[in-house]
């Protein structure tokens, strides 16, 4: 049972791993034995990233990368695989959480947390899967979020914008699912609840959080680090070698409600 979740010989690249989850999830992945490339903006972020990674005795590779420019992504992608060799799993992680009310939110913000959350998505998986297909090999995770499944302004905060794209996630992993499964491919999705990064700082310190979680949250807390691992590791390895096109839910009961 324990070579099911290995992940020795595997090449993983994470979008978003200069800090927060993405960090995370570039540690998991190194610590079940993948080499690992992580990409961000913010390359000064990154070599420190590299180094934590690398100490967990793997290989790690940086690359600057916005994922709102597909030139920069083709040239990330290109440079990854001529660095290992081929990529096995992509970790579709690179997100941002700007909200604001419906009726305040202008073109930029919305473009820019739809186009970050949901197109970048696509671009990236596009061009990773490009190489996965020539292989016959991979395993794509994208990132959702509790906000695929449900929103809650009601009770907290407004996120119209971020839900329309995190919803957006849920089908188009169901979508590259349903092309790709032929073709070796795995494409699922995790949904996150709230987890301490710089992404939900403001939120998780808002005050307001506690109560919002004591009402909707069964487990009354945010998630805590490692708690996505598990779902990280499934996907990533053959352990889900018959599960694509799932949106599986990391929130401590919120969607239950």
């Amino acid at each position: 049972m324990k070579d099911l979740f290995s992940l020795k010989g595997k090449v993983a690249l994470v979008t978003g791993a200069s800090s927060g989850l993405g960090v995370q999830f570039a540690k998991a992945l190194a610590r079940q034995g993948a080499d690992v490339a992580i990409c961000a903006r913010r390359v000064e972020k990154l070599e420190q990233v590299k180094k934590e990674v690398e100490a967990l005795g793997v290989k790690c590779y940086a690359h600057k990368c916005d994922v709102l420019n597909t030139e920069e992504i083709r040239e990330t992608v290109k440079a990854v695989e001529s660095y290992f060799g081929k990529i096995d799993i992509l970790v579709n992680n690179a997100g941002v959480g700007d909200t604001a009310p419906a009726e305040d939110m202008t073109d930029e913000m919305w473009r820019k947390v739809v186009g970050t959350n949901l197109d970048a998505v696509y671009y990236c998986a596009r061009e990773v899967g490009k190489v996965m297909i020539k292989n016959g090999y991979g395993k794509i995770v994208n990132i959702g979020s509790l906000h695929s499944e449900v929103v809650m302004s009601d009770a907290c905060w407004p996120v119209a914008a971020y839900a329309a794209a995190k919803g957006g996630v849920k089908m188009l992993t169901k979508a590259l699912a349903s092309e790709w499964a032929k073709k070796g491919i795995t494409v699922n999705a995790i949904g996150p609840a709230y987890f301490d990064s710089e992404m939900t700082n403001a939120i998780l310190g808002s005050g307001a959080f506690d109560a919002v979680a004591a009402a909707y949250c069964p487990m009354g807390r945010p998630g805590k680090e490692g708690e996505l691992d598990g779902a990280l590791i499934y996907f990533a390895s053959d352990a889900s070698s018959y599960t694509t096109g799932q949106l599986l839910c990391v929130d401590g009961g919120w969607t239950t409600i």
